[in-house]
């Protein structure tokens, strides 16, 4: 009613402001009712066709204005010839058409506008001085969409709990300028310098907050270096992806989390040959409840297979995620069945009901120190388990299997690696046996190797945490142990990355895809930064204690042979690596008896027959 009355007042208005208080001379009454009449009839027509009405005053923004600035000039461009029609525009001066265009814009868009602005500021333009004495003052590191859209946010809360001293940014030429009347005061590298210049201002910061979301993994290195030294705490705001839609328009300052320190420049995928991978097909996700598995299984769900089972031997695991999944694509074909990729028989059974086309092999026993006492267990999974798996896709046709291996593989100290080295070697027997049946025809052996994930269940973050919040100490087991690090998402991305270039062409066959993990983080430094994220000082509030390496581990990891070169793929942050390959025949004979053994609880037999396949197993433990 409101956008209807001011239709009608912007044309009649129009006309006074083209001819002013003689208007009655030149326009006849009853052409102006008319013109009235039609100018509004067309207007709400349009305004009803627009959509105007899906916004809420509250949040006028551009879009809102977009939206009027087309409803307007359709408007306009309607009425013309509905007024040449119906009066042949006498008296109607030409240029009163546009006049009445930039009026209904004002009258339309300005009420909004004000609206607005006494919601957001309550006629007080000045925010600050309406701020918590008590609230926290802090720096803002960013001078982009994410500092405007906080600085918006804490113009609405009279009460908030933050105080904004000033913005730094990565671009020198905003320095000086102002957003939302909060100064740009410098550039990352200047931090100390501004934290001086306010603390001279009895202004000091207490926090230092990331508004930015591609801050890379060094500069937010630095950044931590810089608040450590001044005494302030590294923060950040929440991701978009973070927020839960419709709850809140508050946004709340949040903790600096390890995978932000971690984190690398997002590596560019052919997202619609992963999409081509999935998209319709008959998928089985083995190990689904696992970090791993259940991250496959999210992914993979969101590309909208045909169906998709999940396995996995552990009833609650299984559970959670096929409750999320539940929750998450209501709509999507699913089964969820308890089983160990240990029994042959289950495994086919339920390839039998399932069909797929397109399998993930994550199921395993990756705990190094806890495989390394339970030798026949990790042996009978990750070894025993994986030929299972494989002969079952083979069996059953099924398109790709990809399995998931590990950078502990390469030049194994521990059974855990020497048994995934095993499963990779009977993978590349497999695929090899399989190279020339054509890209549409044998089944693909897809091995993916990659190191450690941050967060996964076992790791180091979990424990840290843990830790962290029993008062320390942390527990490192030598100054100098090195891991590979990336995240879930990331290596679950990647993963089915290369599974995708792996079902394309023949020439991969018999190679490993191998993930670029980047450089090696120091375990202790991990445990210092997460420390120091904690808002604590390492070795003072929390120390650390250093408890020696655990049996089997390793001081570094490899994630390439020696004899292995790594050959780009170019897909970026996927590698191939071409180690040596066995006979299928001998592979699976080795396997058979392997199996008796583990069945029989043979551990001598059982370890005798892995360093036969293995002899970098028994050369590295020989050696130790």
């Amino acid at each position: 009613m409101h956008d209807v009355i001011m239709s009608g007042l912007s044309f009649v208005l129009s006309i006074y402001l083209r001819v002013g208080d003689a208007w009655q001379d030149h326009v006849a009454p009853e052409n102006l009712m008319i013109g009235t009449a039609v100018f509004t009839g067309i207007a709400a027509a349009v305004f009803l066709y627009q959509p105007m009405y899906k916004g809420i005053w509250r949040y006028a923004s551009m879009r809102d204005l977009m939206a009027i600035t087309k409803a307007v000039t359709l408007t306009i461009l309607l009425f013309l010839p509905a007024m040449f029609l119906t009066t042949r525009l006498d008296d109607l001066p030409r240029s009163a058409f546009l006049i009445n265009w930039f009026v209904l814009m004002a009258l339309l868009g300005g009420p909004r506008f004000l609206y607005r602005v006494l919601k957001d500021r309550r006629l007080d333009f000045h925010y600050e001085t309406r701020r918590d004495p008590n609230a926290i003052p802090i720096l803002l590191a960013g001078a982009g969409d994410g500092a405007e859209l906080f600085l918006r946010s804490l113009h609405r809360q009279p009460g908030a709990s933050y105080r904004v001293l000033g913005i730094i940014t990565r671009k020198r030429s905003r320095v000086g300028r102002h957003i939302h009347g909060v100064e740009v005061m410098g550039t990352l590298d200047q931090v100390e310098d501004i934290v001086a210049t306010l603390s001279g201002r009895n202004q000091r910061p207490m926090k230092l907050v990331l508004t930015q979301e591609d801050f890379a993994g060094p500069d937010i290195q630095s950044l931590l270096d810089t608040a450590d030294r001044l005494g302030l705490t590294l923060a950040r705001l929440p991701r978009p992806t973070d927020l839960r839609a419709g709850t809140t328009d508050r946004l709340e300052v949040r903790p600096v989390s390890v995978e932000d320190l971690l984190g690398r420049p997002q590596a560019v995928l052919d997202r619609a040959a992963i999409a081509a991978l999935i998209d319709g097909r008959r998928v089985l996700v083995t190990g689904a409840g696992g970090s791993i598995g259940s991250e496959l299984v999210r992914q993979v769900a969101a590309l909208s297979p045909a169906s998709l089972t999940l396995l996995d031997s552990s009833e609650f695991a299984l559970y959670t995620i096929d409750l999320e999944i539940a929750e998450r694509h209501p709509d999507l074909t699913r089964a969820a069945r308890v089983a160990s990729v240990r029994d042959r028989g289950v495994l086919d059974r339920v390839m039998a009901e399932a069909q797929p086309e397109v399998v993930f092999h994550a199921a395993a026993l990756k705990h190094v120190p806890l495989v390394e006492m339970n030798p026949i267990e990790g042996l009978w999974t990750n070894a025993v388990g994986s030929r299972h798996v494989a002969d079952a896709c083979r069996a059953h046709g099924v398109r790709a299997l990809v399995m998931i291996s590990t950078d502990k593989a390469v030049n194994p100290t521990n059974i855990m690696g020497a048994s995934k080295r095993l499963a990779e070697c009977y993978g590349q027997a497999l695929d090899v046996l399989d190279k020339g049946r054509g890209v549409a025809t044998g089944t693909h052996f897809v091995t993916v190797r990659f190191g450690n994930v941050l967060g996964s269940t076992g790791s180091v973050v979990p424990l840290f945490q843990r830790q962290l919040a029993r008062g320390g100490p942390l527990t490192v087991t030598h100054p100098d142990m090195t891991r590979y690090f990336m995240t879930i998402r990331e290596a679950v991305e990647l993963v089915l990355q290369a599974a995708a270039l792996g079902t394309a062409d023949d020439a991969w066959r018999g190679r490993i895809f191998v993930l670029d993990m980047g450089k090696p983080v120091r375990i202790v430094d991990l445990a210092r930064q997460m420390i120091r994220l904690a808002g604590l000082r390492p070795d003072q509030d929390i120390p650390i204690v250093f408890t020696g390496p655990r049996p089997g581990e390793k001081l570094f990891e490899e994630v390439f042979h020696g004899a292995e070169k790594p050959v780009p793929t170019g897909q970026e942050g996927v590698l191939i690596a071409d180690p040596r390959r066995l006979d299928h025949a001998r592979v699976a004979a080795t396997l058979d008896a392997l199996e008796v053994a583990c069945t029989t609880g043979d551990t001598d037999r059982a370890l005798a027959l892995l360093r036969e396949l293995v002899p970098e197993y028994g050369q590295q433990t020989a050696a130790a």
